[in-house]
């Protein structure tokens, strides 16, 4: 019996990725899943990988609230609540102060803080007392790389937000956390590292900074969820787990 055997959990960005590691994790440890994001059939094919039996896919955006409504009518269907919320998904793009627009902060702050806001705010009727909510910050939230400053303003206002919460939540046993990875090698971080030898040489550059010497892996994210998530994390709350390969800490 796995440590998740016969609860609930919410991904959302649970199509690829850590969102996509973490519901295999969690599955594989006996929840049952619903993912979310923009791709259905992108989705479609991660229940595949998943297991039909294990996970539910609600194709969907974060950052409406309509769509939110849409995911957790399905979780309420269900009539087991939620034990566990992984508000993941986000967007990431460059642009330096000088590049940045209107429509880059719209963009990035429409996902990252106010999608990660609602994604949370509209679970509370369904979460279980003594559910595990654990919010996907990053590494960058305080590291200052160049044309990285709404991403990292977005990530550093995730990992507020799970202070409050937590304090705001812990009357019901709530616990909230936050996983903050480092480089991670999904299709995201391909999208922002370009194709060809640019990607491989950007890739480079990414992994020389950690002292592990590389890139981490979605797995190794989902590890460090799946542990916020479970009773073995049952005296953290308000906590930033670092998955990273000692890039902030060494």
């Amino acid at each position: 019996m796995g440590q998740m055997e016969g609860k609930t959990a919410v991904i959302t960005g649970g199509g690829t990725g850590i969102g996509l590691a973490t519901a295999v994790r969690l599955a594989d440890e006996g929840a049952h899943v619903f993912i979310t994001g923009r791709r259905k059939t992108v989705l479609d094919a991660a229940v595949e990988t998943i297991g039909s039996a294990r996970a539910t896919a609600v194709a969907g955006d974060i950052s409406d609230p309509a769509d939110l409504d849409r995911l957790y009518d399905a979780v309420r269907a269900r009539g087991r609540g939620l034990d566990v919320l992984f508000a993941n998904a986000a967007t990431a793009s460059f642009a330096t102060l000088e590049q940045i627009t209107e429509e880059h902060v719209d963009e990035t702050f429409g996902v990252n803080v106010r999608g990660t806001v609602f994604t949370v705010q509209k679970a509370l009727p369904l979460l279980n007392d003594g559910a595990s909510v654990i919010l996907n910050s990053s590494v960058r939230a305080g590291d200052g790389v160049e044309a990285f400053g709404a991403y990292a303003a977005s990530k550093a206002a995730v990992r507020s937000f799970a202070r409050t919460w937590a304090n705001e939540l812990k009357g019901r046993n709530i616990r909230v956390n936050v996983v903050s990875p480092g480089t991670i090698d999904t299709p995201a971080a391909d999208g922002l590292a370009g194709t060809g030898e640019d990607a491989a040489a950007i890739k480079s550059q990414f992994a020389a900074r950690v002292p592990l010497g590389r890139i981490g892996r979605p797995e190794e994210v989902a590890n460090a969820v799946a542990f916020l998530a479970s009773e073995q994390s049952s005296f953290i709350l308000g906590a930033d787990l670092y998955v990273d390969g000692g890039e902030m800490q060494v």
